[in-house]
């Protein structure tokens, strides 16, 4: 099985490049730059009213980073209508080696302890590159999505790549674009991230778990914020989609 470098791999989705494999039992993974690329822009998902009522009744536990790996297999699976996976060994390892240095991220959607979909992709500067989604359950990849939305937008990120057009995807507000556009947007959201000197820069990392962190007032005006973590609802989810639609 030949090994990707986790380093190319950013340095890869930096300029527009992503890799993928034939099918799960591939040696050998290429690389992919579609002339037409899908995005989502992040102001302009649809939130149905069907899919407001499912995410506000919070009829899935939805959780981020929970079980990453378990996602990632998830997604890599054969099911009925989808026989083959491009999702081979190598990109799986890949991207655990990127979860564990904290580029990775995925988002989980669970029924009592049993992951039933969900998704899973890399987050650069301001970007998030979006590798796959699944469902086990109705409506289980459209919650998590709905999540990944009000997570990038609490975050700072301003690209939500999708890769390839689908009329599922369309059907959440995802739009089909030329690659010279594509790569417009991409430098400005990863602009001073990889190679540059500027790579630490607060300005230009959006953070993916900023939805997380609830700034909590203080009775003394001149005493500084304390950020504490609190759990969030579907109806916060809902909330926040529709306040910045």
């Amino acid at each position: 099985m030949e090994l990707l470098d986790p380093k190319l791999v950013l340095g890869a989705y930096a300029v527009g490049v992503f890799p993928m494999s034939d099918d799960r039992d591939a040696a050998e993974v290429y690389w992919v730059e579609p002339r037409r690329r899908a995005i989502l822009p992040l102001d302009a998902f649809n939130l149905s009213r069907s899919l407001k009522r499912v995410v506000a009744r919070d009829r899935f536990r939805v959780t981020a980073d929970t079980d990453f790996a378990r996602t990632v297999a998830l997604c890599a699976q054969s099911v009925e209508g989808r026989p083959d996976t491009w999702i081979n060994g190598s990109i799986e390892h890949a991207f655990a080696e990127l979860h564990r240095m904290g580029f990775a991220h995925s988002v989980e959607c669970w029924e009592g302890d049993e992951l039933v979909g969900g998704l899973y992709g890399l987050a650069l500067g301001r970007a998030f590159f979006g590798e796959s989604m699944v469902s086990r359950r109705t409506d289980a990849s459209k919650v998590a999505l709905a999540w990944l939305v009000a997570r990038l937008r609490a975050g700072g990120f301003t690209l939500l790549d999708c890769q390839f057009q689908t009329d599922h995807l369309a059907s959440l507000g995802a739009i089909e674009i030329d690659r010279t556009a594509y790569l417009s947007l991409l430098s400005s959201a990863v602009s001073g991230v990889v190679g540059s000197p500027s790579a630490s820069s607060d300005d230009v990392v959006a953070n993916f778990f900023a939805l997380d962190r609830v700034a909590a007032s203080d009775p003394d005006p001149g005493a500084p914020s304390t950020v504490v973590s609190g759990p969030l609802s579907g109806q916060d989810i809902v909330q926040l989609l529709v306040q910045t639609s």
